[in-house]
C-alpha cells in the first residue's frame, strides 16, 4: 500500500496528518484573501459581510473577524450561528420567512431583506414591536442577467428572487431603510457594473430615501484576475453619487477561495472500458458543486485525460450511478491507499454536504500559518447521520 501519490514537497501542508477524507483550510492563504478584502474596504469606504452560505466554518471566525464587519444569512439558523460566532453586523435574507423563524431571526438581525412588498407588509409590526431596532430593506430585482448558467441567474425570466421595478413605488417603500439586489455569480467586477448601470436606471429615484444599498454577493474579489481597481471605482463613484447610503458587499466564495483542499484516499481500482479509481469521498455528498455548476476540480499533481502516463476516472462512494468526479492522469498508476488532494474546495463544500447512504462527512482540519502543523477540527461518525432522520 502507498502512502502517497506524489512525494511529500508536492503538498503544501503534511497530508499524512490529516484523517481522510477531510476538507482542510490553510490560515495563510485564507488571511492573503481576507487581507484583499480589507483593501477594497479602505480604498473603496463599503463594508464586506461573510455570506454564510458560502463558508460556514467557524472555528475561523476568530480571524475572519478581524477583517470583515460581519455575516450575511438565509434564515434563523445561519443569523444565530453569525452572531454567536462571529459577532458583529447580522445581516439576513430570504425568499420568504416564517412566522416562527421571524421570531428567532429579530433576536439576532441588525438588517433584514424581505424579497417582496408582501412580506414586508406582513411583518412590518412584528419588526416594530421586536425587543431590538432592526433595520429593513427590500430585495429587487435589475432584470439584468450576466451569468452564463441559469440555474444561477436570479434574473431570469420567471425569478421568484427579488421584486421587479414595475412592482416598486414610494408607498411599497415606505418605512423600509435600504435596498438589497444580488445577481451576481463567481464574476468579475465588469458584470458589477453593468448591473449597478440597470440598478440605477431601474431604483435610482428611490435611493435618496435609503440609508444603505447592499450589492450581494458574487464577487470573485480574490481570483488572481478580478479586476480590483475597477471594483474600487464603481464603490468610490457609487458612494460620490449618494454620500448618504452605506453601501455593502457580501461574498461567501471570495472570502474562502483557493484556501481550502480536500484529501481523500484510493480505495478500489475496477476497470470498464479504463481504469476507474473509487475514492473515500463523493462528489454528490462532499462537492456537490461538481455535479451541479458543473465543474472540474483540480488535483494537486494531476492533469486532463491522456496528458499524463496514466489516466483514470474517479468516482465517489455513493450508489448514485452518476457519483464520477472526472477523468485525471497522473505520472505512476494509482495504487490502493493513494492519497489525493482536491483544490479550492472550502467554499460551497463544507455547507452543502450530505450524509446520502450513509457514508459519513468529511473531517474538517486547519493548517497554521506560522508553524505549518495540522489540526483536526472536527470529525463526525454515527451519530451525526443517525440524528439527521429521527
Amino acid at each position: 500500500m502507498a502512502d502517497t501519490t506524489y512525494p511529500s514537497d508536492a503538498y503544501p501542508f503534511d497530508i499524512g496528518a490529516c484523517p481522510s477524507p477531510a476538507y482542510v483550510v490553510d490560515d495563510a492563504l485564507l488571511r492573503r484573501n481576507l487581507e484583499l478584502l480589507k483593501e477594497v474596504q479602505v480604498r473603496s469606504g463599503a463594508k464586506i459581510l461573510l455570506a454564510l452560505k458560502g463558508f460556514a466554518m467557524w472555528d475561523t471566525f476568530p480571524l475572519v473577524s478581524q477583517y470583515l464587519v460581519g455575516t450575511t444569512s438565509s434564515g434563523q439558523d445561519e443569523a444565530r450561528l453569525g452572531a454567536e460566532t462571529f459577532g458583529g453586523e447580522v445581516h439576513v435574507y430570504s425568499p420568504a420567512f416564517t412566522e416562527p423563524e421571524m421570531d428567532v431571526v429579530l433576536r439576532y438581525a441588525d438588517h433584514i431583506s424581505f424579497n417582496s412588498p408582501g412580506q414586508w407588509r406582513h411583518f412590518r409590526d412584528k419588526v416594530a414591536s421586536a425587543p431590538r431596532t432592526v433595520s429593513c430593506g427590500l430585495r429587487v430585482n435589475p432584470e439584468h442577467s450576466t451569468g452564463e448558467v441559469a440555474i444561477y441567474d436570479p434574473c431570469a425570466r420567471g425569478s421568484r428572487l427579488g421584486t421587479r421595478a414595475v412592482h416598486v413605488n414610494a408607498e411599497v417603500l415606505d418605512g423600509l431603510d435600504g435596498l438589497h439586489f444580488h445577481t451576481l455569480c463567481q464574476q468579475n467586477s465588469d458584470a458589477l457594473e453593468a448591473t449597478l448601470a440597470a440598478f440605477e436606471k431601474k431604483f435610482g429615484e428611490y435611493l435618496l430615501g435609503m440609508r444603505w444599498v447592499n450589492f450581494g454577493g458574487g464577487h470573485h474579489i480574490t481570483r488572481p484576475d478580478y479586476d480590483m481597481e475597477r471594483l474600487v471605482r464603481l464603490l468610490r463613484d457609487f458612494k460620490a453619487r449618494y454620500p448618504h447610503l452605506e453601501v455593502y458587499l457580501e461574498p461567501g466564495e471570495a472570502i474562502a477561495l483557493n484556501t481550502g483542499y480536500l484529501v481523500c484516499s484510493v480505495l478500489d481500482i475496477v476497470d470498464n472500458d479504463g481504469p476507474i479509481a473509487i475514492l473515500d469521498t463523493s462528489a454528490t455528498a462532499h462537492m456537490p458543486d461538481v455535479l451541479e455548476m458543473p465543474y472540474r476540480p483540480e488535483i494537486i499533481g494531476a492533469g486532463m485525460p491522456n496528458e499524463k502516463a496514466h489516466t483514470y476516472r474517479l468516482g465517489g462512494m455513493t450508489c448514485l450511478a452518476g457519483d464520477v468526479i472526472g477523468d485525471y492522469s497522473f505520472d505512476r498508476p494509482l495504487e490502493i491507499g493513494d492519497r489525493l488532494v482536491f483544490t479550492d474546495m472550502a467554499h460551497y463544500t463544507m455547507v452543502k454536504t450530505t450524509t446520502f447512504n450513509g457514508i459519513r462527512l468529511p473531517s474538517i482540519c486547519r493548517v497554521d500559518e506560522t508553524s505549518r502543523e495540522v489540526r483536526t477540527v472536527k470529525t463526525f461518525g454515527y451519530v451525526d447521520y443517525m440524528q439527521r432522520l429521527s
